[in-house]
């Protein structure tokens, strides 16, 4: 048996609805019934970051980083494939810069999805303390 496992399933067109346990995700190629999967990628590449981080901070001794949010670019070829992806992120704690850079790394390490990236995938990551 599988670790994690979901379905997905496109009736016509470029729409297709992923089941995950009980979650449905739709997804749209087209951006008229959902997000396309670029979209879906970088958000669940912030998503999955979050924690990660949230984690690194606790493990480099600061236990309340406050509220969190990563504004995410990517940038397209020619044929839609994803060839950059930047972290712009805002973070309660007002931590040095030496400080974040150690919490980055740590969840680099700890991120499943920055783990299954090609590494020219992997943000490029900016953080801003104090900001909430």
């Amino acid at each position: 048996m599988a670790d994690v496992e979901s379905t997905t399933t496109s009736e016509e067109g470029y729409t297709s609805v992923s089941r995950v346990g009980d979650y449905e995700l739709t997804v749209d190629a087209t951006d008229q019934d959902g997000p396309n999967p670029n979209q879906v990628l970088i958000a669940d590449y912030a998503s999955c970051f979050i924690p990660a981080f949230r984690v690194g901070g606790n493990e480099e001794g600061h236990d309340d980083l406050g509220k969190i949010t990563i504004e995410v670019e990517g940038d397209l070829d020619d044929d839609d494939d994803l060839t950059a992806i930047r972290f712009t992120m805002h973070v309660g704690a007002d931590l040095s810069d030496d400080e974040f850079d150690a919490v980055v790394d740590r969840a680099e390490d700890i991120c499943h999805v920055h783990a299954a990236l090609r590494e020219e995938l992997h943000a490029d990551i900016t953080v801003h303390g104090g900001q909430f």
